[in-house]
C-alpha cells in the first residue's frame, strides 16, 4: 500500500490536495465554519430553501408515516406511495409523460447513458460537460466523439461524418465503426464550472436532422432558468419531444437530494428494466421524496424566489466584471473568477475565508490545466449586505494578490 503514502505526497506537492471543509449548521447564506461566521458563497442551493420551514415539515411528516428508510431497491420492494407521487410530480413540472427518480446526478448520468448506447454506437460530447457524463460515455463502450465547447458547427461535422456525408482525411477522425445503431448528443444545459448556457435549440436541430437522441442534463437549470423554474426547455422555448431525454437533480435549487430522467412514458419503462444504478441501488428513503414534492411546489408557488436570485447574480456579477475580474461570460448564479494559476487560486481563496467569505477554489483535474478559478454561486436568500462584504473581500484580496489594479 506505498503507493498511497507517495500518491498523497504528489498531491500534496503539486497543489492539488484537497481537504474537508465543515459546515456548521445549515446551508444558509451565512454559516459558521470553525467556529467563524462567514458569507457562504459556494452552495450550489440556489433558491435557499435547503432548510425552507415547508421542506422539513413534509419530511417531519413522511418519517412520522413512513420510517426512515425504505428497505430496498426498485425492483424488490423499495417502490413506496412516495416514489410515485415524486415520478409523477416531476413529469407535471417537466411537463413530460412520465419520470424516474435516481439516488444522484451521477448514478443517473452513469446508469442512462450505458443504458442508451453501447458498443458499435456513437456518444457526441460537449468537451466541458460534467464528470458524471464524462463517466457514463466511459461505462458505455459507445464510440466517444467529443466536440469543442458549444461549438454547433464542430457537432454537425461529426454527425456528418458519421452519417456519411463529409470526408474522412489522414487521421482526424478516428475510425468509425461498420454498424451504427443508435447516435446520443449529450450535453450539460448550464456548465458547472463555466455558468454557461449550452445552444439548445441548434443541438435540437442537429439532432432532428441526423436522426439522434439528445440528452440534456438540467442539474444547475432545473428551478434556475425559463420562466417558471422548468429549465432549459422552457428556457428556450422547446417542446418536450420523443427524443428528448431529460436529466435533473433535487440536491441543487430544489434543495434535497437525488436526480431524475424525464421523458416519454416508454423510455421511462425502458429505463426501469435497463438501468443499472436504479436497478440495484437501496431507493431514496420517505422523507426526501415528501421534502422533493415540497421543494417542486414551493417553486411554483413562489416565483419571487427565482427573481430574487436572478436579481442578485446579475449585482454580484456587474461588480466583480467592473472591478476587472474576469468572470469567463456567465449566464447564470455560477458566477467563475478566472485566476488560471493553481497556487494563486487557492491563496485567493484562503484569503477570502481571513475575510470572512467562503468561496471555493476550483482546480485540476476539475478543470484543466491552468484554467483554475474561483467559483462563486448566489443564494436567492443572500442579502445585498453579504454580497457587499463579499465585493469588498473580492476586491481588498483581489489587489493584495496584484490580480486587479
Amino acid at each position: 500500500m506505498d503507493f498511497l503514502t507517495k500518491e498523497l505526497e504528489n498531491l500534496k506537492a503539486s497543489g492539488l490536495y484537497r481537504t474537508l471543509r465543515t459546515i456548521e449548521g445549515p446551508q444558509g447564506p451565512r454559516v459558521k465554519i470553525d467556529g467563524k461566521d462567514v458569507v457562504l458563497l459556494c452552495s450550489n442551493n440556489y433558491l435557499g430553501i435547503a432548510d425552507h420551514p415547508r421542506l422539513k415539515e413534509a419530511a417531519i411528516k413522511a418519517i412520522e408515516r413512513y420510517g426512515v428508510g425504505s428497505g430496498a431497491s426498485r425492483l424488490v420492494s423499495g417502490t413506496m406511495k412516495l416514489h410515485e407521487e415524486l415520478e409523477e410530480r416531476i413529469a407535471r413540472f417537466k411537463g413530460t409523460e412520465a419520470a424516474l427518480v435516481f439516488n444522484s446526478g451521477y448514478t443517473a448520468n452513469t446508469s442512462v447513458i450505458p443504458a442508451l448506447v453501447w458498443h458499435g454506437d456513437i456518444v457526441f460530447s460537449d468537451r466541458l460537460n460534467h464528470a458524471s457524463i464524462i463517466d457514463g460515455c466511459a461505462l458505455s463502450r459507445a464510440e466517444l466523439k467529443r466536440y469543442p465547447h458549444k461549438d454547433v458547427e464542430g457537432l454537425e461535422r461529426l454527425l456528418k461524418v458519421v452519417s456519411g456525408q463529409w470526408p474522412v482525411v489522414g487521421n482526424n477522425v478516428s475510425r468509425l465503426t461498420s454498424h451504427i445503431s443508435r447516435q446520443l448528443i449529450v450535453t450539460d444545459s448550464v456548465f458547472s464550472m463555466d455558468g454557461d448556457i449550452a445552444p439548445l435549440p441548434e443541438i435540437v436541430t442537429l439532432a432532428k436532422k441526423y436522426g439522434a437522441m439528445v440528452m440534456v442534463d438540467d442539474a444547475h437549470a432545473t428551478g434556475v432558468l425559463g420562466k417558471t423554474g422548468k429549465g432549459s426547455l422552457e428556457h428556450f422555448g422547446l417542446e418536450c419531444e420523443e427524443n428528448i431525454i431529460q436529466m435533473g437533480t433535487l440536491g441543487k435549487a430544489l434543495g434535497t437530494f437525488g436526480a431524475y430522467i424525464a421523458g416519454s412514458r416508454e423510455l421511462i419503462d425502458y429505463l426501469t428494466n435497463k438501468a443499472r444504478g436504479f436497478i440495484f441501488s437501496t431507493s431514496l428513503p420517505p422523507f426526501v421524496l415528501a421534502s422533493a414534492i415540497a421543494a417542486i411546489d414551493l417553486v411554483e408557488d413562489e416565483p419571487e424566489l427565482r427573481q430574487a436570485l436572478w436579481k442578485k447574480t446579475w449585482y454580484l456579477k456587474k461588480w466583480l466584471d467592473s472591478m476587472g475580474f474576469d468572470t469567463m461570460g456567465s449566464e447564470t448564479p455560477i458566477i467563475p473568477v478566472f485566476i488560471g494559476d493553481t497556487g494563486k487560486t487557492m491563496e485567493f481563496s484562503r484569503r477570502l475565508l481571513e475575510e470572512g467569505v467562503f468561496v471555493s477554489g476550483i482546480r485540476p483535474p476539475t478543470v484543466p490545466e491552468g484554467k483554475s478559478r474561483l467559483r462563486a454561486t448566489v443564494m436567492a436568500n443572500h442579502s445585498y449586505d453579504d454580497l457587499d462584504m463579499a465585493l469588498d473581500a473580492f476586491s481588498k484580496v483581489g489587489r493584495e494578490l496584484c490580480l486587479i489594479s
